[in-house]
């Protein structure tokens, strides 16, 4: 795997169609919003009109998403990850805590977006566990800090592509 293959984001079909239909439901609904904030406009004094300046923040957030998913949409890449010999974005990763082989955890390494389409707890591989356990294989151990400023231990103990 290239490392330009490693810093995509991959994908299922169904999770690409589904942040496609909620960026086309928030375009959708621009002009709703752009009427809602006319209307309170409407109702006088806009420096103590509370309903206006809800409107125009709501309007702020929605334009903020729509940026955002179109942007993440146009870099995203639809199928499955390519195969790997070490962990990458996309991938389903079990790992053990300290030198204690019965504390594990098992998650997919990618995209926040992607947690709506699966059971799986998703870390970003810009997280710092993610930083640490990208490149790495089976057998292999890394240390990380945590948030908390804690060292953490962690050995990989198999991983494979997700499958959606």
């Amino acid at each position: 795997m290239t490392s330009s293959e490693a810093s995509k984001t991959w994908l299922s079909q169904d999770a690409y169609d589904r942040l496609q239909a909620e960026l086309d439901e928030l375009i959708a609904a621009r002009p709703a919003v752009a009427a809602e904030i006319n209307a309170r406009r409407e109702e006088g004094d806009l420096r103590e009109n509370g309903g206006y300046h809800a409107a125009r923040e709501e309007q702020g957030k929605q334009e903020g998403r729509i940026l955002y998913l179109k942007e993440f949409l146009r870099k995203a890449e639809v199928g499955e990850a390519p195969s790997a010999d070490k962990v990458a974005p996309g991938t389903v990763v079990t790992i053990y805590f300290d030198d204690d082989t019965s504390d594990t955890e098992t998650f997919l390494l990618g995209s926040r977006e992607i947690a709506a389409t699966t059971d799986y707890t998703v870390y970003s591989p810009e997280s710092a566990l993610g930083k640490a356990i990208l490149g790495a294989g089976p057998g292999d151990t890394v240390t990380y800090t945590a948030p908390s400023g804690a060292d953490i231990k962690v050995t990989v103990v198999e991983f494979a592509p997700f499958g959606g």
